[in-house]
């Protein structure tokens, strides 16, 4: 009888599970970075340093984790450790500034533009755009030669819910409203006391290629100086120089009516 070979039972690889975590994984990488520039937005928004307490309440952070990602933020040089303790943006955070104003040709557009009106004689000029959803940052910024001025800096945030610029962004953005629509058709706004009760400012669109809001140009200073005829001034100076701007920008210029 002929014997029926047999081969010896080797042990199977163990198969790889499937990577269930996977999504996991990278939905937690993204969730550490998101963590890691809500720090650095915290400190961005701070005059000051701030001590891991703060950075805890402004954040809504543990400690912990804070301290985690701190581990990598300060080795990168966007969080720096000061020697009493307090924390603060790095040098990488002004390497990104320096780097922004360098690469941003609308710069070189709007920065002449503001200087202009400046030089005629109106209040501080700045440009604007949108942020978020519901901020706007002023990009660019030129005082007024006015001895009292209004608050407004480059590179801080502001509400767009207050404010002629930030309404005008709204407007553009598609919101409903007799002040969006009056803004759509002649093409400026104005606000009184709206950010700042002892503050107001007018403020025109600024268009570029496809016909795209590329910002917004506001002139604002104290309150007492934007009276009927001091504010049909500075629409009669801001508007040519929103239209020329935009078309520097590669934009149209609409139609409004005045």
């Amino acid at each position: 009888m002929k014997k029926t070979a047999t081969r010896s039972a080797r042990p199977r690889a163990a198969e790889k599970a499937p990577a269930l975590d996977a999504p996991r994984e990278a939905g937690d990488g993204v969730a550490a970075v998101e963590r890691a520039l809500s720090i650095v937005a915290a400190l961005e928004s701070s005059d000051r340093p701030m001590p891991l307490a703060e950075l805890s309440t402004r954040t809504g952070f543990y400690k912990s984790t804070i301290l985690r990602l701190l581990g990598s933020l300060i080795p990168t040089g966007y969080v720096m450790r000061l020697p009493d303790g307090n924390y603060d943006l790095g040098p990488a955070a002004f390497r990104l500034g320096v780097a922004f104003n360098r690469k941003n040709a609308i710069g070189h557009h709007v920065m002449p533009a503001l200087q202009e009106l400046v030089d005629r004689g109106t209040e501080s000029a700045s440009f604007h755009v949108r942020q978020d959803a519901d901020n706007r940052l002023c990009l660019f910024r030129v005082n007024s030669r006015h001895a009292t001025l209004d608050r407004v800096e480059a590179g801080c945030s502001y509400a767009l819910v207050r404010g002629a610029a930030g309404h005008i962004i709204l407007a553009y953005d598609g919101c409903v409203g007799a002040r969006y629509d009056a803004i759509r058709t002649h093409g400026f706004d104005v606000s009184l006391g709206e950010r700042d009760s002892s503050c107001a400012a007018v403020a025109a669109p600024v268009f570029g290629p496809r016909d795209m809001l590329a910002g917004v140009i506001s002139l604002s200073g104290p309150r007492e100086r934007f009276g009927k005829l001091e504010i049909a001034e500075m629409k009669r100076v801001l508007g040519p120089v929103a239209k020329a701007l935009s078309l520097n920008l590669g934009g149209a210029w609409p139609a409004f009516r005045r």
